[in-house]
């Protein structure tokens, strides 16, 4: 029971990771209201200089919510198996690092509608890995 409390956080992000993937491969519009402000042009003016951007732009999210669902199946893999393995908090470390941290600090930088959502699930990863830590230097000393 504890091994899961320890790895709650990991689990969640996993879970949120996969289901982010699948929205960004089967619902995410091309462009949004956000990215059209960011490029400071109507959805007519891209449109008309980029036509194809759209149908090109679902061909890149269908990849990469591929690659985000994967990287949270493995995400809960690794959280399963977090407290027995040295490897396994390293990889989950290095893996919130390149993705959930990543990613919040891009939207802040963007200035995102999302971006407090978005601050969420690294807050998550950053707590889940602290504890995950305290867990693994107080079973050392038993």
């Amino acid at each position: 029971m504890r091994k899961i409390a320890v790895s709650a956080p990991f689990l969640a992000c996993g879970v949120w990771m996969a289901a982010l993937g699948l929205y960004f491969m089967l619902l995410r519009p091309a462009l949004l209201p956000e990215d059209l402000r960011y490029f400071g042009k109507t959805l007519a003016e891209v449109q008309g200089f980029a036509p194809e951007l759209s149908a090109w732009l679902r061909r890149v999210f269908t990849v990469m919510g591929g690659f985000m669902s994967a990287a949270g199946i493995l995400t809960v893999l690794a959280a399963m198996h977090a407290p027995r393995s040295r490897a396994a908090v390293a990889a989950l470390a290095l893996a919130g690092a390149s993705s959930v941290v990543l990613m919040s600090a891009v939207n802040f930088a963007i200035d995102s509608d999302f971006k407090w959502l978005l601050l969420a699930p690294a807050l998550l990863w950053a707590a889940g890995l602290a504890a995950l830590l305290l867990d693994r230097r107080s079973n050392e000393r038993i």
